[in-house]
C-alpha cells in the first residue's frame, strides 16, 4: 500500500541520548518537558518543567550512577512514577549504554505478577524508581527475593554529571525492552534498538504534520507502554518539541484537563485509545467547554484499541462548537514489534469510514453495502504506511493478497524491533518471514486487516477470531452487539470467545460486566441474557452458549487497561463466573478447548447436532449446530498461529487501551 513520504532528512544524530546532548547544546533554555499535576479535584494544574539544558544535566548525572554500578549492556528497570524521573531514568539508562526496561511501580493494582514475571525475564541489574517509592518498590523486591541495585534518581545529585564522558552507543545496539500486555502468556520483551526508536518517532511525526507546522505533544498515556513512551518521550528528544505531560489517573478523574491542554499549547498531537475519546463526549458538560478552543489542534490519534468511526462523529459533534478541526481525528495502526507506529490517517483528512457486509466479510471479502444496511460492519481506516512497507499475506501460502482480500497483516522498515529478548524460535518466527516475490524480512503482525483505496483496515486479532458453525465472528464485533442489546451491560467491559461444548462443537459465550450503578432489579440476569442472545441471533445469526454477567471489575485487564480476553476464557473454564443458566441450550464443557488459532490448523471435520429443547431467544428454531474448524473458516486459507508465537502488544490501532488506575471522579465514577 502507499506510505507516507519521509521528508525528516535531518543531518541530526542517531539515538536518543545524542539527540538530548544536541538540543541542550542548540536550545539550552527552552522548555523540553511539563508535568502537569492536579493535587485536587478542582485544580488548574500544578506545573513542572525541565529545560533541555536541566533534563541533560540530570540525564547525565544519573547515567554516571548507573555505570558506575552496572556494566554495558546490562538491563535497568524503571519502577518510577509517571512523571520527570521517568523521562530522566529512561534517557539516563540509554546514554549510559544500558538496556532500559520501562515498566510500573508495584502499587498498581492487579498487576504484581506481571511486573515480577517481567523483572524475572529481563533480570535487571539495577532498578530505579524515586525517593517516594523507594520503600514500595524495596519491599516487592524482598517479597519477589530479587537481588539487585536500588536506585532513587531523585536522590542523585547533580555533582555525579561531573568529568562524565558517556560511551559510544551504536545506533543497532539494543536500547530498550518493551514488555508486551502478556494477557496470554509470559510477558515477552521486544528488543527496540537505536536507530528503530528515532526511526519510528520520524515516522510518527511526518505522519501525524510535524514536518508542516510546529507542534507540542500533549499526552497522559502511561511511559511504561509503547505509544506513552515513543509520542511523549522519544518524539520530542528527536525533534526538539515540547512535551506537556499528565498523569493517566488525573484524565480519570476529570477528562477535561487533557482537553485544557490541547487548546492552551497550538499545535497539539496527542493520543489516546477509543474509548478516551467516548468518555469524554458522554462526561465533559457544556460548563467545562466553556472558554475551551480546540481550533488548533493538529492530530488526535486514535488507537489501541478497536477504532470506531461512530466515536470519532460523536466526538467531533460534541466539541464543534469550540472549533475542534473535523480533519483532527486520525484512526491509526501499529504494535510493539514495530517499536509501536505503522500505519496513520493524515490529518485534516476526514475519517474514513468503510461500511462493509458482514457476510461478505466472515468469508474473507469487502463488499461495500449503503451505511444504514442492517447487516453492515463500519470500519474505520487507519490510512497509509508510515514510511514502512504494509502487505496483506496469506500466511498459508505466504502470498501478498489483493486489494479488499483479509489476510494477515506483514509490515516492514527500519522500526521493525530486533526480536523477542532470549526467545530465538519465536523471533525467527514473528520478525523473519519470508513473503513470496518479495526480498526481505517480514514481520508478522497475527492481525487481520485488508487494503481499500489506499487505506489499511484492521478487522481483528487473529487469535481471537471466534468460529462457530464454520463461520467467522470477530470478537470486537460481537461485544458491541452485546453491549447495544442491554443498558445494563457496562460499556467496554466484555469478552466475546469460543469454548468447546458438550457435544464437540464450538461455541460463543460472552462474559459482561454490569454498571456500577445499575440497580439489582435493572440487571436481571435472565432478562440480560435474552435480550443479548436475540441481538446477536439477529445481527450475526449466532446462537449463544452463554452468557455470564458479573459484577464490576470482575473481568481481567492488561496493564495497558484492555480487556483480556484470553485471561477471561481461561477464568470462565476453570468456573470462576456464574455457570450457564439451567435448561439453556448449549451446555459448556468448563475443560480448556481449542483457540480459534489452534481450530484452524485441524483438519476439516463436519459434526453437525439438532438445539436443545431451549434454544436462546430469538435463535432459529431447527438450525442445527455445525463446526467446521478448517482451513476454509478463515479468509484466504489462514493458517495456525500457535497462541504462544502471536504478538501480543497493539499500539495505535492497537497500543495502550484504558489507563492503569481509576480515580472517582465528584459525583461519579469512572466510565
Amino acid at each position: 500500500m502507499p506510505a507516507h513520504p519521509l521528508t525528516d532528512a535531518d543531518p541530526l544524530p542517531g539515538t536518543l541520548p545524542a539527540l538530548l546532548e544536541h538540543w541542550a547544546a542548540a536550545t539550552p533554555a527552552r522548555r523540553a518537558f511539563t508535568f502537569v499535576d492536579h493535587p485536587t479535584y478542582d485544580s488548574r494544574g500544578v506545573h513542572r518543567t525541565l529545560t533541555w539544558r536541566r533534563l541533560d544535566l540530570r540525564t547525565r548525572a544519573v547515567a554516571a550512577r548507573i555505570a558506575r554500578s552496572t556494566a554495558p549492556g546490562d538491563r535497568v528497570a524503571l519502577l518510577c512514577p509517571q512523571g520527570p524521573d521517568f523521562v530522566i531514568g529512561f534517557l539516563a539508562a540509554l546514554a549510559a549504554g544500558r538496556v532500559a526496561v520501562p515498566m510500573f511501580t508495584p502499587d498498581l493494582p492487579g498487576h504484581g505478577d506481571r511486573l515480577a514475571a517481567v523483572l524475572g525475564d529481563a533480570r535487571p541489574s539495577a532498578v530505579l524508581t524515586t525517593r517516594d517509592s523507594l520503600d514500595t518498590v524495596r519491599t516487592f523486591l524482598d517479597d519477589q527475593q530479587i537481588l539487585t541495585t536500588l536506585l532513587a534518581t531523585d536522590l542523585v545529585p547533580d555533582s555525579e554529571a561531573e568529568g562524565w564522558q558517556p560511551p559510544e552507543v551504536a545506533e543497532r545496539s539494543t536500547a530498550y525492552l518493551q514488555y508486551t500486555s502478556g494477557s496470554t502468556r509470559v510477558p515477552a520483551g521486544v528488543e527496540i534498538s537505536h536507530a528503530n526508536v528515532v526511526a519510528n518517532a520520524r515516522q510518527a511525526l511526518t505522519a501525524y504534520g510535524a514536518d508542516e507546522h510546529p507542534v507540542t505533544t500533549v499526552g497522559w498515556l502511561p511511559l511504561y507502554h509503547d505509544m506513552g513512551l515513543v509520542l511523549s518521550v522519544a518524539a520530542p528528544v528527536v525533534r526538539g518539541l515540547l512535551s506537556v505531560l499528565m498523569d493517566p489517573a488525573d484524565f480519570l478523574q476529570r477528562p477535561a484537563r487533557w482537553l485544557r491542554l490541547l487548546a492552551e499549547h497550538p499545535g497539539a498531537i496527542s493520543a489516546a485509545p477509543n474509548f478516551a475519546y467516548d468518555y469524554c463526549a458522554s462526561a465533559i458538560g457544556e460548563e467545562e467547554k466553556a472558554g475551551l478552543r480546540l481550533d488548533r489542534v493538529t492530530a488526535l490519534i486514535n488507537g489501541s484499541e478497536p477504532v470506531r468511526p461512530a466515536t470519532a462523529e460523536r466526538f467531533h459533534a460534541a466539541f464543534a462548537a469550540q472549533g475542534l478541526p473535523a480533519g483532527a481525528h486520525c484512526p491509526s495502526y501499529g504494535l510493539a514489534e514495530a517499536t509501536v507506529f505503522v500505519c496513520a490517517a493524515r490529518p485534516g483528512d476526514p475519517v474514513r469510514s468503510f461500511a462493509l457486509d458482514r457476510e461478505a466479510l466472515a468469508a474473507g471479502k469487502a463488499l461495500p453495502v449503503p451505511p444504514g444496511n442492517p447487516g453492515a460492519v463500519h470500519l474505520a481506516g487507519c490510512g497509509a504506511a508510515a514510511g514502512q512497507r504494509v502487505r496483506i499475506a496469506d500466511p498459508a501460502t505466504r502470498t501478498a493478497l489483493g486489494e479488499g482480500e483479509v489476510g494477515e497483516i506483514w509490515v516492514q522498515g527500519p522500526n521493525i524491533g530486533r526480536g523477542y529478548w532470549n526467545r530465538g524460535p519465536q523471533t525467527r518466527r514473528v520478525f523473519h518471514a519470508a513473503l513470496h516475490g518479495a526480498s526481505g524480512d517480514w514481520l508478522r503482525t497475527g492481525d487481520l486487516g485488508m487494503t481499500l483505496d489506499g487505506q489499511l483496515l484492521v478487522t481483528g486479532r487473529l487469535k481471537d477470531l471466534v468460529i462457530v458453525d464454520g463461520r467467522n465472528h470477530y470478537p470486537q464485533d460481537l461485544e458491541a452487539t452485546a453491549q447495544a442489546a442491554h443498558p445494563a451491560i457496562r460499556s467496554d467491559r466484555l469478552a466475546a470467545f469460543a469454548v468447546l461444548l458438550a457435544d464437540g462443537t464450538e461455541g460463543a459465550v460472552v462474559v459482561a460486566e454490569h454498571g456500577r450503578a445499575v440497580a439489582a432489579p435493572d440487571r436481571d440476569p435472565a432478562e440480560v441474557s435474552r435480550a443479548v442472545r436475540a441481538a446477536l441471533s439477529a445481527r450475526h445469526g449466532l446462537r449463544l452458549a452463554d452468557l455470564a454477567l458479573v459484577p464490576p471489575g470482575t473481568i481481567p485487564r492488561t496493564s495497558s487497561g484492555k480487556v483480556s480476553r484470553s485471561l477471561t476464557r481461561t477464568r470462565y473454564l476453570d468456573g470462576e463466573y456464574a455457570a450457564p443458566e439451567p435448561g439453556e441450550a448449549g451446555t459448556v464443557t468448563r475443560t480448556p478447548g481449542p483457540s480459534g488459532e489452534q481450530a484452524l490448523s485441524r483438519s476439516s471435520r463436519h459434526t453437525v447436532t439438532a438445539p436443545g429443547p431451549h434454544a436462546s431467544a430469538g435463535a432459529t428454531p431447527g438450525a442445527p449446530t455445525v463446526t467446521r474448524p478448517m482451513s476454509g473458516a478463515v479468509p484466504g486459507g489462514i493458517a495456525a498461529w500457535p497462541a504462544s508465537d502471536a504478538p501480543e502488544d497493539r499500539g495505535p490501532g492497537g497500543a495502550p487501551g484504558a489507563p492503569h488506575r481509576s480515580v472517582p471522579a465528584a459525583g461519579g465514577g469512572a466510565p
